[in-house]
């Protein structure tokens, strides 16, 4: 498969969030705000990258019979390493995302692609394939950030975007408006994706 291929498919054609359906937990948990959003979409990628890396290069020297709980042991000492860096240079975003950190050592997304991907590949296309998906992830997280903010605070990233005519919809900051909001972006972008391939 081609390099470019890779990475788009992550980014668009196969997106974990709005066609694959993965990670849901944060993807619903911490989209209240755009900067929670990008955060852990930042944090999810490079443990995907590096946790991606590693598992093409030392594949052949796992037993199959504990490939899973190998790939766990990888994955969670890039969590180790992102959080403790987070918890030292960006603490209040560290408080804000709290146990979702930790979190990513089940994302099973970081393990699909482990399993999928990683083990079948050399480091270069795992790499990509993590850049891909990484970014795929945050910029649907980051989305879905950016429009609870806007209809539930009337601000993105904290600038206020809509003035004192705007009444805040309260709901779009709680756990339901994560659900409405994802429902209507999966809408429009399976309507757009379509459509861009019907013109192909």
């Amino acid at each position: 498969m081609k390099i470019g291929r890779i990475f788009t498919k992550g980014l668009i054609f196969d997106n974990p969030i709005f066609v694959q359906l993965l990670g849901m937990c944060p993807t619903l948990a911490v989209t209240n705000s755009a900067q929670n959003a990008l955060g852990m979409g930042l944090a999810t990628t490079a443990v995907l990258i590096g946790s991606n890396a590693v598992i093409s290069l030392i594949k052949n020297l796992i037993p199959s019979k504990i490939r899973i709980p190998a790939f766990v042991v990888v994955i969670a000492t890039f969590v180790t390493m992102i959080g403790m860096l987070m918890k030292a240079y960006l603490p209040d975003l560290d408080k804000a995302l709290g146990l979702f950190i930790p979190l990513i050592v089940v994302n099973c997304l970081i393990l699909a692609r482990a399993e999928s991907f990683a083990s079948k590949q050399t480091i270069f296309p795992s790499v990509v394939d993590g850049v891909g998906m990484g970014l795929g992830f945050t910029l649907g997280l980051t989305i879905l950030g950016a429009v609870r903010e806007l209809f539930g605070l009337g601000t993105v990233f904290g600038v206020t975007i809509l003035g004192d005519f705007f009444q805040p919809a309260s709901i779009m900051t709680l756990p339901p408006g994560a659900f409405l909001a994802l429902g209507l972006l999966l809408a429009l972008f399976n309507k757009l994706t379509a459509k861009g391939l019907n013109e192909l």
